[in-house]
């Protein structure tokens, strides 16, 4: 089937609205995991290999081995959470969902280390949803 713009649809079918609602449990899933700094809860977000692009750099994870510690060398001196700010569909199929993110690195005190954007592609494939890939303007 053609996949749909969300900003055109009413009334979504069915199986849309359970990609979109797996789509925004994946991404909860990978903040919590990434907030608990559980690399097990991390790697069951993703699909590997993992791909993405910040800025014109393109980062491919073969397998969860690094990624954490990828995450901790590029996320801020003091990061200590992380949180979504908005999470809006693009589009949506069966099997694959657009989400135009947005988050902010938090320090221990509250204070900001950043907000940032990000487009985050989610894909069922042999029945697991997870991120597959994403372009973000974060370090």
């Amino acid at each position: 089937s053609e996949p749909m713009s969300i900003g055109t649809q009413l009334d979504l079918p069915a199986e849309i609205q359970a990609a979109i609602q797996n789509a925004i449990a994946v991404v909860d899933a990978h903040m919590a995991g990434l907030n608990a700094r559980d690399p097990d809860a991390i790697a069951a977000s993703l699909h590997f290999p993992h791909y993405r692009l910040a800025g014109n750099a393109f980062k491919v994870w073969e397998t969860s081995a690094t990624y954490l510690d990828d995450f901790f060398a590029r996320a801020g001196e003091g990061w200590a959470r992380s949180q979504w700010n908005r999470q809006t569909v693009i589009h949506a199929e069966a099997d694959k969902v657009h989400l135009d993110m947005e988050f902010t690195r938090f320090r221990a005190d509250e204070s900001e280390l950043g907000t940032y954007r990000s487009i985050w592609v989610i894909t069922r494939i042999e029945g697991r949803w997870a991120a597959q890939l994403r372009s973000s303007f974060a370090g």
